[in-house]
């Protein structure tokens, strides 16, 4: 009996020390460090100094404009990313690579060019804030403009985790209901949902840690008002900065970080159930 010779594959980039070395040198000088150096300067607060920057009150209200006004614009995120993806996929129509290019235009453009034009459009004397504040609607300078930018930088998360998802939907699954009699809602709520679900979940998570510590977009059309409420964390650690106060900086970083931490956690999480359901 003739025995095979196993044949060694080849690697298009040799050496797996040399280049293990180099990605993990990369990864540390990109990431780890920056983020062990946030630790070790938090590591310089005494407990109660910490608790005491963290519970600040103009802290703890930026705490609950970032949060809430990321929350709430990942959500709507969630709707109109993915009724957008839907028609990408499912409908051709004119124009439809066109539309498909712009949303990745949140990725490409600078943040303050999106926060300025935004600013500019939605206040009392613009195209679009003129007609909605004749009529009591008051977008910038107030968490409905802080909504507003969150919504333009989170939308390309949402739509990009359920398009791929759907692209590879199998139509079988759904021709097969209506033979059963399902209509379209039960359809869709039965048979496709729990399909993009974990795509969904993903992008609401994406959009929301993107949200939570958007700096460029919302530094002008949010007014920055300690009074309204309408300052953020990125902006607080800004303030705390310039009076070199680094300490301050550092601690509000930390609970950030934390906060990335979980939502990163959470977002493997659901991958790795969706790779197992499909395995």
């Amino acid at each position: 009996m003739r025995i095979k010779k196993k044949t060694k594959s080849k690697n298009v980039i040799p050496g797996f020390g040399l280049s293990l070395g180099i990605t993990v040198t990369m990864l540390s000088i990109i990431v780890l460090i920056p983020l062990a150096s946030i630790l070790g300067y938090s590591f310089h607060l005494k407990p109660a100094e910490f608790i005491s920057i963290i519970t600040d009150k103009s802290v703890l209200w930026a705490f609950a404009t970032s949060l809430s006004c990321a929350f709430i614009a990942a959500l709507f995120n969630v709707i109109f990313g993915t009724i957008l993806a839907w028609v990408l996929v499912r409908y051709d129509f004119f124009g439809k690579r066109f539309i498909d290019g712009l949303i990745e235009i949140p990725f490409t453009l600078p943040t303050a060019v999106a926060g300025i034009t935004l600013s500019k459009m939605y206040s009392t004397t613009g195209e679009i804030g003129g007609p909605l504040s004749r009529i009591g609607i008051k977008v910038s300078y107030t968490h409905i403009g802080l909504i507003v930018a969150l919504i333009f930088i989170g939308i390309p998360f949402v739509v990009r985790a359920i398009q791929p998802v759907l692209e590879k939907f199998d139509a079988q699954y759904e021709e097969a209901a209506f033979m059963l009699g399902a209509d379209a809602r039960r359809t869709f709520f039965k048979v496709i949902f729990p399909e993009i679900k974990p795509a969904i979940i993903t992008g609401f998570s994406l959009a929301f840690a993107r949200g939570i510590g958007e700096y460029g977009s919302v530094i002008y059309i949010s007014g920055n008002s300690a009074r309204d409420h309408t300052q953020v964390l990125s902006y607080i650690i800004m303030q705390k900065l310039e009076r070199l106060d680094y300490s301050g900086a550092t601690a509000i970083a930390l609970v950030m970080l934390i906060i990335s931490f979980l939502l990163l956690l959470i977002i493997n999480i659901i991958q790795l159930r969706q790779s197992r359901r499909n395995s």
